[in-house]
């Protein structure tokens, strides 16, 4: 336990340096270099906008966020005035997997400098740079910078809303910058275009430009610690916590009225049932038992595939800790808005410091099944979350590669996570491993097991695996269905999730529905005699991650403008991984629920 303690301290300390390393360098005097970086451009309906949004509500872009889009490119790849070498930005970890390569950017906004009308450069577009600019502006492509850490964003060019127009297309070449600043600190930045200031692209010809910008500083009071502030005040705006109050409300109706509908029936008959089996003791010897108790000699008999049932639950019990600890760090203020980064360096040290965990869990219950390989069940623990993921990693990094994109790790971060899951999280895992097999824990089961096994008696359609999984997903889908469109838009579109609390609740909500049902539909199923439960309550708990998936493909059609192979094989590949992630952990949730309640039935009788 110390040690874990101390691993927490240091993975703490390890997140909250990725936001505060550069926390004291933002001061400065009149005439000082700010640095400003460009860091990507992409096509703004990726993957999705309010069709009811125009391109001239892109002044409330400090509200959206644009980080998780996956078809993002280089600001350099667009023939902008560029230097003689470009000159990138030393990035961590985090920033990098998120998509972020930040370069110097052409401008030049010095501290306080007010000036109209700057020349970038001026420069000759070749026939191929207009058809690169065109295709740009026809996709609503927009740019990304941050300056002084202060991330915003603007379009690149504009093309006529009504179709009469034609299809025009217009460069703009004029960039205003409008900056706030409290002392010797930057505030805020916004930026607009000249709307005068258009160069037309729509034909095919060498044209000649001059790039210009301008810079106005305007003083404000607004505190520095409160700079960040607007970026997540969308998500606090009084409609969105409406909305988001009444999916809390909603889910705990719902969680309230059905699980006390089943509580109400499950504890009923479980007292009648108690009452009855009382008196059976009393009865003779020769009379014949039914329901439940009928197989207490095979319920606790142990599952078939073993080894892959332990890993499954070892994997879960670190999916559930790793959730628990981005939960934590979350709720202490961590993962600020635009702390680049932050959430992925977050995953990625969890992960590796909690494989331990992974180790102990699987191996240790492996153990108490009388497993005997526990070296093949510790591998196949550390490759049953870990080998789906790089598969999906692989193919999806060949498609960014294919197409250019920023979502392309570069193989020097690939090289650093080999090294991480190399030297931390497969050490910690046979680690756990060991312990775990030295921790001579014997599996506690109220009844004896018979030699052989019953016979389970035919079952009803709906008493099958499949039916049951189906009714066991859809109560914790219902509680969280309303919440899980924010957490899309904010992971695949172009908002920010900042409400962690109401996320929290939803996630307590979310693991309380699914042991309650699992347990209940597991009761039923053995009062239908079928002692097989085991695999059953694993399923029927993770089933929530299927029915997530299916709202991917509601989201992909119904909610999302996204198109193209890269676009489509990002969201299915990674949500897939996510959605095999949520079963893992539910099902381990739902089983962990159902042993302790078949353990307490099973005290509460006498077995002979």
């Amino acid at each position: 336990m110390a040690a874990m303690a101390a691993a927490a301290k240091l993975l703490l300390g390890l997140v909250m340096l990725v936001g505060c390393a550069a926390a004291d360098s933002h001061r400065y005097r009149p005439g000082d270099a700010v640095p400003l970086y460009a860091n990507k451009v992409g096509p703004f309906h990726n993957p999705r906008v309010n069709h009811r949004c125009t391109r001239f509500s892109f002044i409330l872009f400090s509200h959206i966020d644009f980080a998780p889009c996956s078809e993002t490119y280089r600001y350099f790849d667009l023939p902008f005035c560029a230097p003689d070498k470009v000159k990138d930005k030393i990035e961590a970890l985090g920033e990098v997997l998120n998509g972020d390569r930040l370069v110097d950017a052409p401008y030049k906004l010095d501290f306080r400098v007010d000036f109209d009308a700057k020349s970038v450069c001026s420069r000759r577009l070749t026939k191929d740079d207009v058809v690169k600019f065109r295709h740009a502006v026809s996709k609503d492509y927009y740019f990304q910078m941050y300056y002084d850490d202060l991330p915003f964003w603007g379009f690149i060019g504009t093309k006529p809303e009504k179709a009469d127009a034609g299809d025009k297309y217009y460069l703009y070449r004029h960039i205003i910058f409008d900056i706030l600043y409290n002392n010797d600190r930057v505030i805020e930045i916004n930026v607009h275009t000249d709307q005068n200031a258009v160069v037309d692209l729509t034909e095919d010809k060498e044209l000649d430009v001059e790039f210009l910008y301008t810079a106005k500083w305007k003083e404000t009071q607004i505190p520095f610690e409160k700079r960040m502030e607007k970026y997540s005040s969308s998500s606090v705006m009084p409609h969105h916590l409406e909305v988001h109050w009444f999916s809390i409300v909603n889910s705990c109706v719902t969680v309230l009225l059905l699980t006390g509908f089943l509580a109400t029936i499950l504890m009923r008959v479980l007292k009648n049932d108690f009452v009855k089996y009382s008196h059976d003791e009393e009865e003779p010897d020769d009379q014949e038992e039914t329901g439940w108790k009928y197989i207490h000699g095979d319920v606790f008999r142990f599952p078939t595939n073993k080894s892959l049932f332990s890993a499954a639950l070892g994997t879960g019990t670190q999916l559930f800790a790793l959730t628990t600890f981005i939960f934590l760090l979350a709720l202490v203020g961590v993962f600020y808005p635009y702390n680049r980064g932050a959430l992925f360096t977050a995953l990625v040290v969890i992960y590796a410091l909690t494989s331990g965990i992974a180790g102990y869990s699987a191996t240790s219950f492996y153990c108490q099944l009388e497993g005997k390989n526990w070296v093949r069940n510790l591998l196949l623990t550390g490759c049953l979350f870990c080998g789906p993921l790089f598969l999906t990693f692989c193919f999806l990094n060949t498609v960014a590669i294919a197409y250019n994109s920023t979502a392309a790790l570069p193989f020097g971060t690939i090289c650093v996570i080999v090294l991480i899951w190399t030297l931390v999280t497969f050490p910690l895992l046979v680690l756990g491993g060991i312990a775990g097999k030295n921790s001579k824990n014997d599996f506690q089961a109220p009844c004896r097991t018979t030699k052989f096994p019953r016979e389970v008696p035919p079952l009803a359609w709906y008493r099958r695996t499949i039916p049951q999984m189906a009714m066991a997903g859809f109560l914790p889908f219902s509680a969280i269905y309303i919440e899980l469109y924010y957490i899309f838009a904010s992971i695949w579109g172009h908002r920010i999730y900042t409400i962690y609390s109401i996320l929290f609740i939803v996630f307590i909500i979310l693991l309380i529905v699914t042991a309650f049902i699992t347990v209940a539909l597991t009761y039923f199923q053995l009062t239908a005699e079928d002692h097989e439960w085991w695999w059953r309550s694993f399923l029927c708990g993770g089933s929530t991650g299927f029915f997530v998936f299916a709202y991917c493909l509601y989201y992909y059609r119904e909610r999302s403008d996204m198109s193209g192979f890269m676009q489509t094989s990002f969201f299915f590949g990674y949500m897939a991984c996510i959605c095999y992630a949520f079963f893992l952990m539910l099902g381990m949730v739902g089983f962990r629920a159902t042993l302790l309640f078949v353990r307490h039935i099973y005290k509460s009788i006498k077995c002979e």
